[in-house]
């Protein structure tokens, strides 16, 4: 089975930083570079714009979008030209978000709004004008993106640790992504949930890398707090240790962590950005060769 991995980035940097950090990994064999659409922090777009003109090879999307502050239509407008703009290599991430709730935003009926969300999506790439009438989401008939895209569809990721959601994935997604974990327990848990092997289980945690262990295990802490108080009761396996929910120590125990994620059956690990991507690539990634 292929092993990838990828490259998440917080969209808190400045501009350039992006095109940077996404140059080393395309350059270095990473498969993805992906950035978070978290709410209070930059959206995705700008981001993966600048990692696309930096980049020639490595897949590239959000992880992830979600249809409640995002409608449909412009989902579909972003991820029809940021695959034009990277010659195919785009990706979609869809999920229910999370700390909507200060908004005020209806975020009931996750699963129909994100399948709804995909459906008009994917009925825009593919040029499809017969209209969408759902439960949440509609088109009208007769429309259409009135530009030119590069592919009639692009591959779906799911970003969720919800049963029914991972088994609306295992009929619709290339991968789903369990997002703040790290636990190799996980992937079998999510593997039942999906029911598809064909789908790819991706497990993306913030990463702290550095010679001092104690001090990455210490700064990862600090790190994953916002994470682990969403994902934290989400994990059925009951794991409590900052093992499961961030990589972090030194290069050889993070690639021990990330290993042992690929060994339980995982398509990819996502590195959430690394505080030293320097390290990484030249400590890291060798030893998961």
């Amino acid at each position: 089975m292929k092993r990838e991995v990828g490259l998440a980035l917080q969209t808190d940097k400045a501009p350039g930083a992006y095109a940077a950090a996404a140059r080393v990994a395309d350059d270095a064999g990473f498969d993805v570079v992906t950035v978070f659409n978290d709410l209070w922090y930059q959206p995705a777009l700008p981001a993966l714009i600048e990692i696309a003109n930096a980049t020639s090879r490595v897949r590239i999307g959000p992880t992830c979008l979600n249809p409640f502050t995002l409608h449909p239509v412009e989902i579909a407008g972003q991820i029809a030209a940021l695959d034009r703009l990277s010659n195919g290599r785009a990706f979609l991430g869809l999920a229910a978000g999370a700390w909507l709730d200060s908004l005020g935003v209806d975020t009931s009926r996750p699963l129909t709004a994100v399948r709804e969300a995909w459906e008009i999506v994917r009925r825009l790439l593919a040029g499809d004008e017969e209209g969408f009438e759902g439960a949440r989401f509609s088109l009208p008939p007769g429309e259409r993106l009135r530009y030119e895209i590069e592919r009639p569809e692009v591959p779906l990721l799911v970003g969720t640790w919800s049963p029914r959601l991972a088994a609306f994935a295992g009929t619709a997604a290339a991968e789903v992504k369990i997002g703040g974990s790290a636990n190799p327990g996980m992937v079998a848990v999510m593997r039942e949930r999906i029911g598809n092997p064909d789908v790819g289980i991706v497990l993306g945690a913030i990463t702290v890398v550095d010679r001092d262990g104690d001090r990455a295990r210490e700064i990862a802490r600090r790190e994953v707090a916002m994470y682990v108080d969403v994902v934290g009761a989400l994990d059925p396996t009951g794991a409590t240790d900052l093992e499961s929910f961030a990589f972090a120590g030194t290069p050889e125990e993070v690639a021990d962590q990330a290993r042992a994620v690929h060994d339980a059956g995982a398509l990819r690990v996502d590195f959430g950005n690394p505080n030293d991507i320097g390290l990484l690539v030249s400590d890291v990634l060798p030893r998961l060769a």
